[in-house]
């Protein structure tokens, strides 16, 4: 079993406070998050956009694997995941996540490449963690 992890530390009221959120690895070291990073466009970054930036590494990745076992390599893959967050029965919840993927992959059908994407946003990891509807645009360039 693979364990990774990430801390948070929060100091302040939800609205004035702020936050420092690390990685494990230290590509985050006490990177500010706060409620306006998450609620009004302020700086810092906030727990959706960490997820989706999770969410679509994982996503690139497991392509990559899916694509090899049918005998591709990708030249290139972006994934984005857009993390929805909504106010429900009185509280946030996060509800949906929309992948987007473009990659270059030399000598793959329209049809496989479909097939890998289909294959790749039910089995990536991180899709199968979210307990949210996940949907995808997905096109080869």
């Amino acid at each position: 079993m693979i364990k990774k992890h990430g801390t948070a530390n929060w100091q302040g009221t939800l609205k004035d406070g702020i936050g420092k959120v690390s990685t494990q690895t230290k590509a985050l070291t006490d990177h500010p998050y706060g409620f306006k990073a998450r609620f009004e466009d302020g700086n810092g970054t906030n727990p959706e956009e960490l997820v989706g930036a999770a969410h679509a590494a994982c996503f690139a990745m497991a392509m990559s694997l899916n694509l090899g076992e049918k005998g591709y390599t990708a030249d290139n893959i972006d994934a984005k995941s857009t993390v929805s967050l909504e106010e429900v029965d009185g509280g946030f919840a996060v509800t949906k996540a929309h992948i987007e993927v473009t990659a270059t992959i030399p000598g793959i059908s329209e049809a496989d490449f479909m097939d890998v994407a289909r294959a790749t946003e039910k089995g990536c990891p991180i899709s199968k963690l979210l307990n949210a509807e996940i949907t995808m645009d997905a096109k080869l360039a």
